[in-house]
């Protein structure tokens, strides 16, 4: 003989059921796992705010694990990314500009996007655009938010190039669009991650370094060992965004898919907190400990028109050639910046 529910049983067996799963979700224990590399700093402060407020959004059940080194090496992040060697991972566009072409016209030199608040707003439009979303894809990766970054600048060793004319042969650590632009000015540019840079200018295998200025100088202690540092260059920055597997992100419960999406407004204020702090220390201990370099507004424009145009026109023949819709990239980060 069969057993019937009646309607009234049936309802509350369905409804038990629902209810007693809202409870195991929002108790579902996870796991995840950060490739970083260094040390903790300003630029890590990010992850760090959002993995705090994540944690706590979730009475602890969400837990995200933040490792500084260990994990993979600094170009190896995105690979790692597709693997699903772990969930999230940081990774420079300009380590391995072929791995994401599209990236590279964030990393343009001389971009209208050296206020962190533009750039915020740029790269959050930039990494929705179909074909930057398509880019990732490719890596099993889905934005998640980006280490936004100040200006770079110069420091080096050696005789100090007073003026654009004395960049003229020197060996320079320099990313992305800012190798091509130091190209301009007859700079020999090299592209090494950031943890191998004290060690190439220690034993003189390159003049200067540029790096996020000036916070990215006393985290990787290049000011320990220079002479010499720019102020005013600005030649644009590198764009490093942190990326999520994208199985790990479609197995989250919904409400955590929510506590991370949340948290970026906190990720992104941390970051500028951090930089101010860090610069309202850094920049009199530079200017105590060594020479700055500060260029004329009529070199500063010289430098612009050899570096940035010029640039950008030969990338985009590139990238177009390649089928990357180079142009509505370029454009659209230029709009979002209110140019």
């Amino acid at each position: 003989m069969k057993l019937r529910l009646s309607g009234v049983a049936a309802a509350i067996c369905v409804v038990g059921l629902s209810l007693g799963a809202t409870p195991v979700l929002a108790a579902q224990k996870v796991n995840w796992n950060v490739s970083l590399w260094g040390k903790p700093r300003a630029w890590t402060q990010g992850i760090e705010a959002m993995s705090k407020e994540v944690s706590e959004k979730t009475g602890g059940n969400f837990s995200i694990k933040i490792h500084y080194g260990g994990l993979s090496k600094p170009k190896e992040n995105l690979d790692g990314i597709k693997l699903g060697a772990f969930q999230v991972a940081v990774f420079c566009a300009s380590y391995h500009p072929n791995k994401t072409p599209t990236l590279r016209a964030s990393d343009l030199p001389f971009l209208p996007i050296g206020d962190l608040d533009i750039q915020e707003r740029v790269t959050e439009a930039l990494f929705q655009h179909p074909a930057v979303v398509a880019d990732l894809a490719r890596w099993n990766a889905r934005h998640l938010f980006t280490g936004i970054l100040p200006q770079y600048e110069f420091m080096g060793v050696g005789a100090p190039p007073k003026t654009l004319a004395e960049w003229n042969g020197k060996r320079v650590r320099a990313l992305g669009g800012i190798g091509k632009a130091m190209q301009k000015l007859g700079a020999v540019p090299t592209t090494v991650p950031a943890t191998e840079t004290y060690q190439l200018l220690e034993r003189g295998a390159v003049d200067a370094v540029s790096w996020p200025f000036t916070y990215a100088h006393a985290a990787y202690k290049v000011d320990e060992i220079s002479k010499w540092f720019t102020g005013n260059m600005s030649p644009g920055s590198v764009t490093c965004p942190y990326v999520m597997n994208t199985k790990a992100w479609d197995k989250l419960p919904k409400e955590y898919q929510d506590a991370l999406i949340s948290a970026k407004p906190t990720a992104y204020a941390a970051l500028k907190a951090a930089y101010k702090t860090a610069d309202a220390k850094n920049l009199p201990a530079f200017r105590a400990a060594m020479e700055e370099i500060r260029y004329t507004a009529a070199e500063l424009a010289e430098f612009r028109k050899i570096g940035a145009k010029p640039v950008w026109d030969a990338w985009l023949a590139e990238a177009s050639a390649a089928g990357v819709p180079a142009q509505e990239l370029l454009d659209l980060i230029l709009s979002t910046a209110g140019e």
